[in-house]
């Protein structure tokens, strides 16, 4: 898939690096691996030292893909994947490519 700065919050994210950059759970901020699950309100990362539920919501995230970096705010993905298609088209119209 080529991800883009717009099309990214309605791609598939399962097999993506990521990083949390912002949370309301400052535990969670700088947990980085790959996505490995997700469902409606969180993603699991697999990270060096496990698996890491981390609450979409209160989260911000940074995607990287092919060398690209992508910051997407977890409201912005807070659907479950197979929803994200026809919910997010909000999020994909506001943002900038």
């Amino acid at each position: 898939m080529d991800y883009n700065n717009k099309n990214i919050v309605l791609s598939e994210l399962i097999g993506l690096r990521c990083k949390v950059v912002k949370s309301l759970d400052r535990n969670q901020i700088g947990v980085s691996g790959t996505v490995v699950d997700e469902t409606k309100n969180t993603l699991v990362i697999e990270t060096d030292l496990g698996a890491k539920r981390i609450a979409k919501r209160i989260s911000t995230f940074k995607f990287y893909s092919e060398g690209k970096a992508f910051i997407v705010k977890g409201e912005e993905i807070n659907f479950r994947p197979h929803e994200r298609i026809s919910k997010a088209v909000k999020f994909y119209r506001a943002r900038k490519v």
